[in-house]
Formats: C-alpha cells, sequence, structure tokens
C-alpha cells in the first residue's frame, strides 16, 4: 500500500445522503462535497458513487458538469469511502495494481443497516477490472495509515476491539496488515478522542507525512478530556521507530478549540487532513488554532498547496476529510 502522499489515479469519493449521519444539520452537507470536488478536480480526477435515482440526480447536478468527474451507479448505505471503500495496492514495477476488500460492519456494528456498504470494494473492482483479495477480517480504512515502505499506524481502541474481530490477537492482526499489503512493522497509539464513534480512528490521532515523520494531534490544556490520550500517544511515538529501526520525526498539530452541537462533542481534528496529487486539504473549524495547522502542514508539504476547507457543519456527522475520500494509487511504472 503506498503512502497517501505518492502519485493518485483518482479519488473516489460516496455522495452522502443519509440525513440520519447529520441528525438536523444535513442540510449544508451536500455543498461541503460539491466544494470538496471543486478543490480536487483542479488536481486528479474524481470518481462518486451515487447509486441511482435522487442521490444521483443531486451529485449530477452539484458536480457533474466538471471536468474529471465520473459518477457511478453504485449505492451506498452512507458517505464515508475512506470506511467502506477499497485498499488500493501496487505491485512490482510494471505488475497491475490491485484491492483489498476488507470486510465491513459499520465501526462494531454501531449504525445498520450497512448491506450496500460491504458490497461497494468489490463493485470497483469490477468498475476497474482488478483483482480483489478478500482477507475476511473486519478493518476500516480511517483505522490504518501508512509510510509506504512498510510502517502502520493504528491503535489499539480499534483494531483490538473486540466490536471488529474478537477472535484475532494482536499478532494475528499484524500478520493480517503484512499479508495483505498494508505492512509488516506497526506502530500501536493508544486511544483516540472524544466524540469518536470508530473507537480511535488513527486518521483523527496521527498521520505519516513523510517516510520517517508523524504528525499527531496534542492537547495543551490538562483539563480537557483530550489531554491523556494524546498525551499518551506522543510518548509512544516519541519512543516509537521505522520499519527500520530509525527514529522518527514527530510534529505536534493543535486540536482544535472544542466543537460541540446539540451539547455533544464532536471528533474535530486537523489530523483528517487528505492528501491529493499537487494539494492537501485540511478541515478548518473557525477558530485561531486553524491558521497553526495549516502553516504547519504547507511547512511539511512544500511542493503542494494547502487549502483550508471549512469542516464544522461535516464534523457532526463525525468525520472529516479524510474519513470521506479514497485514493487510488498509481500502478508502478
Amino acid at each position: 500500500m503506498p503512502a497517501e502522499w505518492e502519485p493518485h489515479v483518482a479519488t473516489w469519493l460516496s455522495w452522502p445522503h443519509n440525513v440520519e449521519s447529520w441528525p438536523g444539520q444535513f442540510e449544508p452537507i451536500p455543498a461541503v462535497w460539491a466544494e470538496l470536488v471543486r478543490t480536487l478536480v483542479e488536481f486528479e480526477p474524481v470518481h462518486i458513487l451515487a447509486g441511482a435515482g435522487a442521490v444521483h440526480a443531486q451529485a449530477q447536478a452539484m458536480v457533474g458538469h466538471l471536468p474529471r468527474v465520473t459518477i457511478h451507479d453504485v449505492p451506498t448505505n452512507d458517505a464515508w469511502a475512506r470506511d467502506h471503500g477499497p485498499m488500493f495496492l501496487t505491485g512490482p514495477t510494471g505488475a497491475p495494481p490491485a484491492l483489498v476488500h476488507w470486510r465491513y460492519n459499520a465501526w462494531g456494528g454501531k449504525y445498520p443497516p450497512f448491506d450496500l456498504d460491504t458490497q461497494v470494494a468489490g463493485k470497483v473492482a469490477r468498475i476497474l477490472g482488478m483483482k480483489c483479495f478478500e482477507p475476511g477480517i473486519i478493518l476500516e480504512g480511517g483505522a490504518i495509515d501508512v509510510n509506504g515502505r512498510g510502517a502502520v499506524l493504528t491503535t489499539e481502541q480499534c483494531l483490538l476491539n473486540p466490536n471488529r474481530n474478537p477472535d484475532l490477537s494482536r499478532a494475528e492482526v499484524e500478520r493480517y496488515l503484512r499479508d495483505y499489503g498494508v505492512g509488516h512493522h506497526v506502530i500501536w497509539l493508544g486511544e483516540g478522542i472524544v466524540g469518536d464513534d470508530t473507537d480511535g480512528h488513527i486518521d483523527e490521532l496521527a498521520r505519516f507525512v513523510s517516510p520517517r515523520t508523524i504528525v499527531t494531534a496534542v492537547e495543551q490544556d490538562p483539563a480537557d478530556e483530550n489531554y491523556q490520550a494524546l498525551a499518551d500517544n506522543l510518548h509512544r511515538l516519541q519512543a516509537a521507530t521505522d520499519q527500520e529501526g530509525r527514529s522518527i520525526e514527530v510534529v505536534t498539530l493543535p486540536m482544535p478549540a472544542a466543537v460541540y452541537f446539540d451539547d455533544r462533542r464532536l471528533p474535530a481534528s486537523y489530523t483528517n487532513f487528505y492528501i491529493a496529487n499537487g494539494v492537501v486539504v485540511v478541515p478548518q473549524f473557525a477558530c485561531p488554532a486553524d491558521k497553526v495547522a495549516l502553516d504547519t502542514l504547507a511547512r511539511l508539504f512544500p511542493g503542494r498547496q494547502v487549502r483550508g476547507l471549512r469542516a464544522v457543519e461535516l464534523a457532526w456527522g463525525l468525520g472529516t476529510f479524510h474519513c470521506i475520500t479514497q485514493q487510488q494509487a498509481r500502478p508502478t511504472q
């Protein structure tokens, strides 16, 4: 599995339509998708899964006219393409690419039905004519991050959670990650942030930004309910090594000011950025830390534009830009 900053063929999205994912706040959400698509098509093609009927019609009306947009008649239960979509792999030089179809259970069976989402990866494989590997275990794309050299970031709270694969040990989980191309050296963090219904997805906590550099979210206020978990994760990263046993550079990102909706704290984090060809899309939460996050990521990605897009409404669905995107890696030439 290549790193996210390596060249893409395209980005894949699922068009939003499940109002229960943004109860009382769904109306602005399709426009958030449209803004993201307008940004991404400046840099790479975008494929959108929209089924048929009204969902397809809305996607077509809002973004179908844009260059490099393809809308597919693939229905979904929800819009979190990072988690129900395929994981794209590249092979040796000149070999055809492939994808992995992990099982999906809506983050431990929290949000049924998810029968359509479980079929997405297989349908994408057929659309692209790609070989499809099926490990037979549950794993969401947001639960892992890789450096493309063999190192994997994840959390114990998610991958060792009994609501995913209760019969698998830590060693067995690591074997699946190795055998299906994710990586052979796992860096385990602990727990996720408050409000994260995914049980600690890594893309709300820490991300590779180069083969030996990781950005991680930190909370400066010891009284904040995220302080301890993020401090523990920082400590683990500072002691971690890469796949060759070398030390890792750890760069910190601030947490935004707490974001609430109906008295519920949302899992808002700047580490939920998405890296596309030539651009990094960074969630913005209308607070002073927005600029710090943008400046930090601009320094770490000097060859890319760093674009901040408003994510306050999107976060009410309990995820932002990384959660709704999935990169299709360019085959090795």
